[in-house]
């Protein structure tokens, strides 16, 4: 990181309990340098013993990323730095409106298949990510499951998650493998609008349609993070939270370059 990007993500970092008197062990190791090797290994998609010398042992490193997954401080990270870039863009810390949609990716060798599955209609034996994202295309809540599971079987559990973060929302579109139940679902449970954005049959070819480009776009940013171009990883709650470091990487540069 730059110093101007290493100052947007210590102002957002939690603040361990040491330095508030809540007890607990001090780090031995530089935080900069911790986010930075997780960061690479997000971004250039190496294995975790592949960690270059240039940063802390990989097994300490490992067990930092671990326990920020399991403590849910890269989620706390990851929402200081989506409001960030909602306020630095003129809008509400809080959004009201959002747009779901899910990828298939192959699973590595890695993946258990326990959690992984096959993607019928993609043709892809691995994993799937649902992701809902606001109007920026900045990511509010992801699921990761094996990718035999139906968009409408998660999109019941991602949109509950998504209430339960962001009680404004009333409003998300979707394309049209969230139809029947869910909406009705998503309505009369979770007091949601779940509006359906359907291709035209009259259209030829590729069409950006309106609201679904946005998530579609997400998808491209979190496919540049090599780490993310095939699923690795063993556990679905270690998958989210790549995909979470990974939008950190988006957001931490978009601020860096709006404070020059």
């Amino acid at each position: 990181m730059s110093d101007a990007e290493w100052a947007v993500v210590r102002d957002a970092m939690p603040v361990p309990g040491w330095l508030e008197g809540r007890g607990g062990q001090p780090e031995g190791y530089c935080h900069r340098q911790m986010v930075d090797a997780v960061r690479y290994l997000v971004a250039g998609g190496i294995t975790w013993r592949a960690m270059p010398a240039d940063f802390p042992a990989w097994d300490r490193v490992y067990a930092f990323f671990r326990r920020w997954r399991d403590k849910g401080l890269v989620g706390e990270f990851h929402d200081r730095l989506r409001d960030r870039v909602r306020g630095a863009a003129g809008r509400d810390p809080e959004p009201t409106a959002g747009v779901i949609d899910a990828q298939s990716v192959k699973g590595a060798a890695s993946v258990p298949a326990a959690s992984r599955g096959f993607d019928g209609g993609k043709k892809v034996n691995g994993r799937k990510r649902h992701i809902v994202v606001d109007t920026l295309g900045l990511l509010l809540a992801v699921m990761v499951t094996a990718a035999s599971v139906t968009d409408r079987e998660a999109g019941g559990t991602l949109l509950a998650r998504l209430r339960e973060r962001h009680w404004r929302i009333t409003l998300v579109w979707a394309d049209g493998s969230y139809t029947g139940r869910l909406v009705d679902l998503a309505r009369e449970v979770l007091r949601i609008t779940l509006s359906v954005v359907k291709r035209s049959d009259d259209v030829a070819g590729f069409t950006v349609l309106p609201k679904r480009w946005l998530v579609e776009r997400t998808f491209a940013w979190l496919m540049r993070s090599r780490r993310l171009a095939r699923d690795y990883e063993t556990r679905t709650d270690t998958a989210e939270a790549v995909i979470r470091w990974s939008m950190s990487m988006v957001m931490s540069r978009r601020l860096a370059r709006r404070a020059r």
